[in-house]
């Protein structure tokens, strides 16, 4: 009673397959494949995020920087 063998998991398709009919299982497969893969993207793009520095909160704050001031030359007159 603890294993299942062949005639029981035929059993289990058979129910499945009157439960669902042949058309809406390779539907139902093609759903869940798509969403597995849409998981496992959304898990790669928040990863490779998480490693860019140029993340908001993960750089100091800069300074501001002030213009230099240039003095004009007296011009000499001979």
């Amino acid at each position: 009673m603890g294993t299942f063998s062949v005639w029981h998991w035929l059993i289990v398709l058979a129910v499945i397959l009157l439960l669902f009919g042949a058309k809406k299982i390779p539907e139902l497969a093609k759903g869940l494949g798509s969403g597995i893969k849409n998981f496992k993207k959304a898990i790669k793009e928040d990863e490779e995020e998480g490693k860019k520095p140029e993340s908001v909160g993960m750089q100091p704050p800069q300074q501001p920087t002030q213009p230099t001031q240039t003095t004009p030359q007296k011009e000499q007159q001979s």
